[in-house]
């Protein structure tokens, strides 16, 4: 238990089979007769379908079938619908237009899907998608967020008379007007938070089977649950029963937030399995992962904040233009509205606030959860305002901070949209982050820059999130015929190695060895509930229902055991995998208990059945994991080019099971921040609304090279709300990195008079910057 209990950085079990080939992707399985389908997508950002042609292309070799819109609507198929109604101002309802399987006579982004080949070899699909006649009659297209919130802009449905979608308020503007009339002073910025494309390792697949014989669906494909997307396609799609859809995910190379959605390509495949009665795969290359998953941010924002002489916060508001892309997605408009606004005014002592969000619609890919889902946008902001703030009353950025924070004696404390943030020690974090990041001899370090003709800066981000959503899970403990112990989650790990952290969960609590143990996920023929994985919520969630399973197991096990040792079950006790009795030196083990469950002498009224369910529900919503950052960059004057030379991060994710694992999601997380602050520039042409950077010629992410080591270290404040103590660890790095790299940049050009440069920062950008101000 020392060795692989809590607190331990175990290595994770799961990585000898990743390291040495073994992994099962969904693009390595393939089934007996299977066929291949290719999806023809629009070239055209926004255009009418004039003529669809199939004729030529279904009498070419291999070919199956094609499918069409006429198709969808013969086999009643609907429209995949958004999930959720994020309220509108003044009791406007939400607009959600249908998003159809297949385009309905229109075209709406670049890659919008038009028509299905299915043939006997992918090549031969590809070859008959290529001879579809498509006349499209062009229409006016809008890319630009902001552009598309202007009157006269091109419409992307034409039953409105604007692109808007909704305008959400979170309060009143009337308190927010006043204090901002009695300021001291306030600072105003104008921020972009770019577009993102999520870019998981393994382009999504979907490999999909259909049974007869037992009426049966079965889709095979990378997801971040496997139950949300088995709801989604029996309940929205195909209006079937639950269990006459089955949902597989074996192993997945990352999810961020894009795994989870209902995508036409799931339906589509499942479609034509149940059409053709044969299995049928369906396989992204890198470019239709860039045309066919959700893209992330692209909001817009005019931000303002009001300050007290002291330099106390006396009001925040926030005007922002959040892009919905061509269709509302599973959470698209949640995201950029409620979902972000958990957290609004993140850590600090915020008296009043106003975010106001414009959810409009463009000629895009639709957007989505991306790492963070709205919490990074509302971070940057109020970071960037104080880093303003500081500069308005020239006091230090971690003065003005300190100044401001909630403090310790306030908690639980509850923020200005009603979330009851129940623990942090926030200027203690950031003192740690100070501390370890050498904040007080930075003017050294500055100097010695310059000598060598250097730029140097410093920047700090502090963040909140408010992780877990959903509050309830489900987990079931049982020992199998042979002794073995399955634990069977609803949530699902595609890259955060839960395989090795609810293991060690198992490991402290019934004191069982890692190899005694069957990790399974990602079958609705046996995960019967689960909310899967997303907002950081695994630990807090699968975790607490894994650890109450077993302790259930323990009580059951204990009857067992007081039979057994001839004792009275209040005299027995439980610790370090032994049961013993009180007083005594009897004892017997777990191991010696279950191997008693199975062999079946026992008495007919003692209950041997060692398999306990767990369906743990949360009293509150959220926990709010936070942190502090600190960058420092160089910028090479003459070219404008960015240096990442130091990067410190002191992180309060309650107590840690592994700090190995949360150390990996922490550079994972700033490692996606730090292409959002420098490097992924998601391009499309303003008239056309064509994609630019459909490839990785084009949309750089970061690389090894990008980075220096990272210093990252814990400040554990324990959860109060749940027994293991855990908060989120998943997204703090790409709340923290944008600002604190960001501010850097900002500080490393003061001189030069610059405040503030918008994500993503080019060396063009910043030579452009200093050439126009010098």
């Amino acid at each position: 238990m020392e060795q692989f209990g809590f607190g331990q950085p175990v290595r994770r079990r799961e990585d000898a089979r990743f390291l040495t080939g073994a992994g099962q992707y969904t693009d390595d399985m393939n089934l007996d007769g299977q066929a291949y389908a290719y999806i023809l997508r629009s070239p055209s950002a926004h255009a009418k379908i004039a003529r669809l042609d199939v004729g030529q292309a279904e009498a070419m070799p291999g070919v199956l079938a094609i499918l069409t819109y006429d198709d969808v609507v013969a086999d009643g198929l609907g429209p995949i619908p958004c999930q959720v109604d994020v309220p509108g101002k003044d009791g406007a309802k939400m607009f959600a237009p249908p998003r159809p399987v297949l385009a309905n006579g229109t075209v709406r982004y670049v890659g919008d899907p038009v028509a299905v080949v299915v043939a006997q070899s992918q090549v031969q699909a590809r070859d008959a998608a290529e001879a579809i006649e498509v006349d499209y009659e062009e229409l006016a297209a809008v890319a630009d967020t902001a552009e598309a919130n202007r009157s006269g802009a091109p419409r992307v449905w034409p039953e409105r008379d604007d692109n808007l979608c909704v305008h959400w308020e979170s309060h009143d503007s009337a308190p927010v007007d006043e204090a901002f009339a009695r300021a001291n002073r306030t600072v105003r910025l104008e921020l972009i938070n770019n577009r993102v494309v999520g870019s998981p390792m393994e382009p999504r697949v979907a490999l999909a089977d259909y049974d007869a014989e037992t009426d049966t669906r079965t889709l095979y494909s990378p997801t971040q649950g496997v139950v949300r997307v088995q709801e989604g396609l029996a309940d929205l799609t195909f209006k079937i029963p639950k269990e006459k859809m089955r949902v597989v995910s074996r192993d997945v190379g990352g999810g961020f937030g894009i795994r989870g959605k209902l995508f036409p390509e799931s339906i589509i495949t499942v479609w034509a399995a149940w059409r053709l009665r044969r299995p049928v795969k369906w396989s992204a290359d890198r470019s239709e992962t860039f045309l066919a998953d959700c893209h992330g941010r692209d909001h817009v924002s005019v931000v303002e904040m009001a300050f007290d002489a002291d330099a106390k916060i006396l009001a925040m508001r926030a005007q922002t233009v959040a892009n919905m892309g061509a269709y509302l997605s599973d959470f698209g408009p949640r995201i950029a509205t409620v979902a972000g606004a958990r957290i609004a005014g993140t850590v600090y002592d915020v008296p009043v606030l106003q975010h106001s969000v414009r959810c409009v619609f463009t000629n895009t890919v639709p957007t989505d959860a991306y790492r963070g889902a709205g919490r990074p946008e509302m971070c940057y902001q109020m970071e960037r305002l104080l880093d303003l703030g500081a500069d308005s009353f020239a006091i230090g950025r971690e003065e003005i901070r300190r100044r401001n924070f909630i403090s310790p004696a306030s908690l639980p404390y509850t923020n200005c949209v009603g979330m009851e943030i129940d623990s942090g020690q926030f200027a203690q974090t950031m003192d740690k982050a100070l501390e370890q990041a050498d904040w007080s001899s930075f003017e050294s370090r500055r100097a010695s820059a310059l000598e060598r003709g250097r730029l140097r800066g410093i920047g700090l981000g502090y963040y909140i999130e408010a992780s877990g959503g959903q509050p309830t899970e489900e987990a079931r403990v049982r020992f199998e015929d042979d002794g073995k112990l399955s634990v069977i989650v609803g949530t699902f790990s595609h890259g955060q190695g839960h395989e090795t952290a609810f293991l060690q969960i198992l490991n402290e609590k019934l004191g069982i060895n890692f190899d005694q143990v069957n990790f399974m996920q990602g079958d609705t023929d046996f995960v019967k509930y689960g909310l899967g994985t997303g907002g950081s919520r695994s630990s807090q969630m699968g975790g607490v229902a894994v650890a109450r399973a077993s302790d259930q197991i323990i009580d059951k096990a204990r009857k067992i055991a007081a039979h057994v040792l001839e004792a009275a079950e209040a005299d027995v006790e439980f610790a370090a995998g032994r049961y013993s009795v009180a007083g005594t030196d009897l004892s017997i083990s777990l191991d010696e208990v279950v191997k008693f469950a199975l062999a079946g002498t026992a008495p007919e009224d003692l209950d041997v059945t060692l398999d306990e369910t767990c369906r743990y529900q949360r009293s509150t919503e959220c926990n709010f994991p936070n942190g502090c950052h600190v960058c420092e960059v160089e910028i090479d004057p003459d070219t404008g080019k960015v240096d990442v030379v130091a990067y410190s991060a002191v992180d309060d994710c309650g107590r840690i099971i592994n700090p190995m694992l949360v150390a990996g999601q922490v550079h994972g997380g700033v490692a996606m921040g730090l292409g959002q602050a420098l490097l992924e520039h998601t391009a499309y042409d303003d008239e056309s609304a064509q994609l630019l950077s459909a490839t990785y010629m084009d949309y750089c992410l970061p690389r090894a090279d990008d980075f220096p080591a990272m210093a990252v270290s814990f400040n554990e404040v324990v959860n109060p709300r749940n027994e293991l103590g855990v908060k989120g660890a998943g997204e703090g790095g790409a709340c923290g990195a944008p600002p604190a790299i960001i501010g850097a940049i900002a500080d490393a050009l003061h001189d030069y008079g610059v405040q503030h440069v918008d994500m993503p920062v080019s060396s063009e950008d910043i030579w452009r910057v200093m050439n126009t101000v010098s």
